[in-house]
């Protein structure tokens, strides 16, 4: 048997004896029982030396596809199944990605890497990053964080709290996940449809029941279903962008208090509005007697940051301490710390202010370019706050004939049917804006419009 091996510079030798012997075994150019050559015949075949096959071949030992007869040598193992494995092409899949180099990425989710504190941030974790914050955080979180947030919502948002109310999380799938475990699998929840999917299915993972509860222009409607939970995002709807206006902020908690549900209110992007005087959060309205009151630090500061708050109620503390004292914390110990300085320095707040007046221009300048180069058969929707719009084409343009084109131009735009529980009749398209530049967002939108 002989066995020939064009050895390239990145990979150790012994890798490559090692793959060549096993694709060939695998594609049955090697038959079981077959005998491999020795170790010093192969050696000398290879010009390498006799640890650099001693290694190939313990590794084929190792997982089974060759095995050792004593004075006798290596054999090929007989395989008694049939596998075919997939032997990726590295030049098409390189070829097609780079014919789909995205140039304009419009996702919703993206901030303005430029305009992040980098340089205060890093100040802060080197300062705590010391010999006594070495431990790690009370399950609930750090409790000078939780004081600062409770500080912090009731200035910003009107939501008057106790630091015991605050739980710190690693985002709103990790304390949505947490609260469902605590009502239980024999729960309901209503969702938002159209939604945020991962909302839905971290709701349905955890084994509650879920219900889809339809939006009309002023958000999520009534629900007529007997529910223990309602999810929803009043100050700007994921994804349609709506704000829910007060008449029906005040008929959601009237109907929560009489068939004594929680809403959990999704507080996500209420910090960039750009039209109007903010509108009081259900939480507010309510003051945390039917509000569980979710908020993050993704869309704010840094999105790899991984840090998220859940306000709850009074009347649900003490049980939910109970229910999850054998927790540990999920978020890291310095992170916390230097956010908590962070916002008693005043830093948070100059940072939001600064990053509004940034988003504020960037939608002015997106919303100017669908109206220059776009007829008015593109409607935008949703676009008194947060960070993306949604674009409803024409009758002429699927979504999916959209994204596709938009793709071939390098550019990405995003679906809003996935948001529906059960798929949506109307062709929309999500348009995020705060990851681009100005220059970006003007050509981005030129280009997309030119190919639609």
């Amino acid at each position: 048997m002989e066995l020939s091996i064009s050895f390239t510079k990145d990979t150790a030798k012994y890798v490559q004896i090692y793959e060549e012997i096993k694709v060939a075994i695998i594609n049955k150019k090697l038959c079981a029982q077959d005998k491999l050559p020795s170790k010093r015949a192969l050696a000398k075949t290879l010009n390498v030396s006799i640890h650099t096959v001693q290694e190939a071949y313990e590794q084929l030992l190792a997982e089974g596809y060759i095995y050792s007869k004593e004075r006798l040598g290596y054999f090929i193992a007989p395989f008694e199944f049939e596998w075919n494995q997939h032997l990726q092409d590295h030049s098409s899949s390189a070829s097609t990605a780079n014919s789909h180099t995205i140039k304009y990425d419009f996702h919703n989710g993206h901030v303005d890497k430029t305009a992040s504190p980098i340089a205060s941030w890093h100040k802060l974790l080197k300062k705590h990053l010391n010999m006594e914050n070495l431990t790690i955080s009370p399950w609930q979180g750090e409790w000078t964080l939780r004081e600062e947030i409770a500080r912090y919502v009731a200035r910003s948002r009107g939501v008057q709290c106790e630091a015991s109310q605050v739980f710190v999380y690693s985002g709103t799938q990790n304390q949505l996940q947490a609260l469902c475990h605590f009502f239980g699998s024999k729960s309901h929840v209503g969702i938002e449809n159209p939604g945020f999917k991962r909302v839905c299915s971290t709701v349905q993972q955890c084994g509650l029941f879920t219900h889809a509860i339809p939006v009309d222009q002023s958000g999520i409607t009534i629900p007529n279903e007997t529910l223990h939970l309602l999810y929803t995002t009043p100050a700007h709807q994921f994804p349609l962008g709506m704000v829910m206006p007060i008449d029906r902020r005040a008929a959601i908690l009237q109907w929560a208090t009489s068939k004594e549900a929680f809403i959990i209110e999704d507080d996500y992007d209420s910090e960039f509005r750009f039209k109007g005087l903010p509108i009081p959060s259900l939480a507010k309205m309510d003051q945390l007697q039917r509000v569980i009151y979710f908020g993050t630090f993704s869309k704010t500061l840094i999105p790899s940051l991984r840090i998220s708050y859940m306000i709850l109620p009074h009347s649900l503390v003490d049980d939910y301490q109970l229910f999850h004292q054998d927790q540990k914390s999920v978020v890291s110990k310095i992170d916390q710390l230097a956010l908590a300085e962070f916002i008693a320095q005043g830093l948070f707040d100059k940072h939001l202010a600064k990053m509004r007046t940034i988003y504020r221009k960037k939608q002015q300048v997106l919303l100017a370019a669908i109206h220059t180069h776009f007829s008015e058969e593109f409607k935008v929707i949703g676009e008194k706050s947060g960070l993306h719009i949604v674009v409803r084409l024409p009758s002429r343009l699927s979504e999916q004939n959209a994204i596709q084109l938009a793709m071939q131009v390098g550019i990405a735009v995003y679906p809003c049917s996935t948001s529906y529980q059960q798929g949506s009749h109307e062709a929309m398209v999500i348009i995020g804006y705060g990851g681009l530049t100005l220059e970006q967002i003007q050509e981005g939108i030129a280009l997309l419009a030119s190919i639609w």
